[in-house]
């Protein structure tokens, strides 16, 4: 929770909710509650938004049930799905509706995975929402019937256009739905919640309001917040964000700054005036939560690498780090292409992570760890890469997510990428972009806080590091074509 005016923190709560490929939403539904009661409760909030992770698929029936476990984003099942849309629509109109090109994350192929699948539960269908969209639903009080103070109703679902630029059938540019798109996907007619079209095509598939970046879609509900929320006190809620989008409002990054988040997956996103559609699908041209776009490139390895390689070598980050530093830059040789779980950027979902370079003297526990940091750093500068080839100015860099907080990731990342390096103080930015938008809601204007910085590495470049992990790369992607 922070402060209106100032930006600066006041309380805050943390609850846990499970990790994995698909999760039931009422576990985010209990830990945001748990978080509520661990910050003290709602006494005193004027105003609170949520920032979710995009492209969950909650599917709710007439009676505001949710029918399966959510698909998350790092779901790869639907990647048949995936190209078999991009092969129905073409690569190139597809990327001019939408400013993407399908892959397994988005909501539009798990759509499809859900109508070849599993066709009882498509039937049933009433509503498509997101993370965030079920969550600021259920804060105003709407939810299954019986289980909530206002019931299901459907057309209160809301969305914002960060999030809804992230389901492959909204447009960016034009700042609509195609609805023909999704029809297409699900094989159902669709319609926007709270729209004329909505109350003449009871049948549809309700899918929810677009909201304008400081727009509010109403209030917390005093039942639901319980005693957290004291007699004749109100909170307003924003209109809620992707977690990317949060993350650059939390920054309060402009055109020219480029973001590198590494947390379970690795981004990379600049913010652009102008809209993004790239045939290849190496970028995803999203919104932002501004009213501005966010060209993206996302890969699904980022922390989990430094994770899975500490393990194998038997020590914590730090001494990761320790002997990362150890190395030399190149590693001796030793390069990590490290698509443990597949991969997105570029799309390869069936690859595998491989080491290769290995020799008796470079066969090293420092080249092992140096590897696993390059090579996760050099993923996410072939986003950056892909951002700069679609004419994106790229003037600083700002490197965020628990990873970075590792010295070996702040002194590597200076030497991979050709960009100034500023590492912001540890925080949690997607929740402070979230309250961004609490605070414009309530202001109507947005804030300009500023944001700290823990670190600004020296500038190191080493163009070698990218060469040579390019060219085991390429090796890799032959193999898992």
């Amino acid at each position: 929770m922070l402060d209106a005016e100032t930006g600066a923190l006041v309380r805050e709560g943390r609850a846990s909710h499970p990790d994995g490929t698909e999760v039931h939403p009422d576990h985010w539904w209990r830990a945001l509650s748990k978080a509520f009661d661990d910050a003290g409760g709602l006494a005193g909030v004027a105003a609170l938004s949520v920032g979710g992770q995009q492209h969950g698929m909650v599917l709710l029936d007439a009676a505001g049930a949710v029918l399966r476990p959510a698909l998350l984003w790092n779901d790869t099942r639907s990647a048949g799905a995936a190209a078999a849309l991009t092969e129905e629509v073409g690569a190139e109109d597809f990327a001019q509706r939408t400013g993407l090109v399908p892959v397994a994350s988005f909501t539009v192929t798990k759509v499809r995975w859900v109508r070849d699948h599993e066709p009882d539960i498509a039937s049933r269908v009433a509503a498509v929402a997101l993370p965030h969209d079920w969550l600021t639903w259920r804060l105003r009080g709407y939810g299954p019937a019986g289980a909530s103070p206002l019931g299901p109703d459907l057309g209160q679902l809301t969305t914002d256009r960060s999030d809804a630029s992230g389901t492959g059938y909204w447009n960016p540019a034009s700042g609509t739905y195609d609805l023909e798109l999704f029809s297409l996907a699900f094989g159902r007619p669709a319609v926007e919640a709270g729209t004329e079209s909505h109350t003449e095509r009871s049948g549809a598939v309700v899918l929810p309001r677009v909201l304008a970046p400081g727009e509010s879609p109403g209030q917390v509900h005093p039942a639901v917040a319980g005693e957290a929320l004291p007699p004749g006190h109100s909170v307003l809620l924003g209109a809620g964000a992707g977690d990317n989008a949060a993350a650059a409002l939390g920054l309060d990054a402009r055109p020219g700054d480029v973001v590198v988040s590494v947390g379970t997956s690795g981004t990379v996103f600049a913010v652009s005036d102008e809209p993004v559609g790239d045939p290849s699908g190496t970028v995803a041209g999203f919104a932002d939560a501004s009213g501005l776009f966010l060209p993206i490139a996302v890969t699904l390895n980022a922390a989990r690498v430094l994770t899975s390689v500490a393990g194998l070598l038997g020590v914590d980050f730090d001494e990761l780090s320790r002997l990362a530093l150890e190395a030399e830059p190149g590693a001796g040789g030793v390069v990590l292409v490290p698509y443990f779980e597949g991969e997105r950027t570029p799309n390869l979902p069936h690859a595998t992570a491989s080491f290769s370079g290995l020799t008796i003297a470079s066969t090293t526990r420092s080249n092992f760890a140096r590897a696993a940091v390059e090579g996760m750093l050099c993923g996410l500068a072939g986003g950056l890469d892909a951002l700069r080839a679609l004419g994106h100015p790229a003037e600083r860099l700002f490197l965020i997510g628990g990873a970075v907080q590792n010295p070996a990731v702040q002194r590597i990342a200076a030497q991979v990428f050709e960009l100034p390096v500023l590492v912001p103080s540890p925080g949690e930015y997607v929740a402070r972009g979230a309250a961004v938008q609490a605070a414009w809601a309530l202001t109507g204007e947005r804030p300009a806080w500023d944001v700290a910085l823990d670190g600004h590495p020296e500038p190191d470049f080493q163009p070698a590091i990218a060469e040579q992990y390019r060219a085991e790369q390429r090796k890799v992607e032959q193999v898992a074509g």
